[in-house]
C-alpha cells in the first residue's frame, strides 16, 4: 500500500524534528513551570487566601492551568506557522522543492498542519504533566483536554498558514503577535472569567477560537464537560480549522503555480 501524499510531507517535518527535539523539550517544560510557578503558585495562593479563588469548587491554579494549556497551544501553533511557512517559500524553499514532486498544494498544507497538530499535542501533554506536578490536575479525565488544546492550536495554525503563504516579508508577524495574539492571551478567559470584561467586549471574545478552547479544556480538566455546550465549542474550533485550511490551500496553490 502506497503512503498517502500528506504523510510524505509529514515525514519531512518529522525528519527535521529528530535533530531538534532535545532543545524543544527544554522549552516545552520550562514555559509551563515558569507560568504555573509565577502566577499559580504566588498570585493564586494570594487569591485563594482571600477566599475568592474558588472557581466552581477549584483552587485558582486548578482553574488556571487548563486555560494556560490552550493558550500555549495557540502560541506554539502560530510560531510554527509564521516564519517557517514564509521560509518554506522564500528562504529554505522547502515548499518549492515539494511542489516539484507529485505532491499537490493540498497535500503539503495537510501534511504541515498535521505536523503542527502533533507538535501541539506533544507540548500540551508536557504541559499537563507539569500541571499535575504542581497539583493543578485533580481528575484523570483531564487527559482529554490535551487533544482539545491541540485542536485549539490548529484553529490558529490554519489561518496563520494561509496568511504567511501570502506574505513576501515578515513585517506583519510582530504586529499580529503584539496587537492580536497578546490581547487574545490576556482577554480570552485564561486568567479571569469573561464575565468580568466590559459587556461590549464579551461578544468579540465569544467569536474567537481561544475562548472556546480555554472553556472546553477547563471544563474537561475540572470534570464539568458535557452536553451541547461542548459540541458547540468543538464546532467553532473545527470551523476555524476548515476555513483556514481552505484559505491555506488556495494561497499555496496560487504561490506555487503562479
Amino acid at each position: 500500500m502506497s503512503t498517502p501524499a500528506p504523510v510524505r510531507y509529514l515525514e519531512h517535518e518529522l525528519t527535521v524534528y529528530r535533530r531538534l527535539w532535545r532543545s524543544s523539550l527544554v522549552s516545552s517544560f520550562l514555559s509551563p513551570v515558569l507560568f504555573l510557578a509565577a502566577i499559580g503558585g504566588t498570585v493564586g495562593r494570594a487569591i485563594d487566601r482571600h477566599g475568592v479563588g474558588h472557581f466552581g469548587g477549584a483552587s485558582y491554579i486548578e482553574w488556571l492551568a487548563p486555560g494556560l494549556m490552550a493558550a500555549n497551544a495557540m502560541q506554539v501553533a502560530i510560531q510554527e506557522c509564521f516564519h517557517p511557512v514564509l521560509g518554506g517559500f522564500k528562504w529554505t524553499r522547502t515548499f518549492i522543492g515539494a511542489a516539484a514532486t507529485p505532491l499537490q498544494p493540498g497535500n503539503i498544507v495537510t501534511g504541515r498542519l498535521t505536523w503542527v497538530g502533533l507538535r501541539s499535542l506533544l507540548l500540551s501533554g508536557a504541559y499537563l504533566l507539569v500541571a499535575a506536578l504542581f497539583g493543578a490536575v485533580t481528575h484523570l479525565g483531564a487527559v482529554w483536554a490535551v487533544p482539545v488544546a491541540a485542536l485549539t492550536g490548529l484553529a490558529f495554525a490554519a489561518p496563520a498558514t494561509a496568511w504567511a503563504a501570502t506574505r513576501d516579508r515578515d513585517d506583519s508577524f510582530s504586529s499580529i503577535q503584539r496587537f492580536a495574539v497578546l490581547p487574545l492571551f490576556l482577554f480570552s478567559g485564561v486568567f479571569f472569567p469573561i464575565s468580568q470584561l466590559p459587556a461590549v467586549l464579551r461578544p468579540l471574545a465569544y467569536l474567537l477560537p481561544l475562548w472556546h478552547g480555554v472553556v472546553l479544556c477547563r471544563a474537561i480538566a475540572l470534570g464539568h464537560a458535557g452536553g451541547w455546550a461542548a459540541v458547540g465549542h468543538v464546532a467553532v474550533l473545527v470551523a476555524y480549522i476548515a476555513a483556514g485550511t481552505v484559505a491555506a490551500v488556495w494561497a499555496f496553490d496560487r504561490r506555487l503555480h503562479s
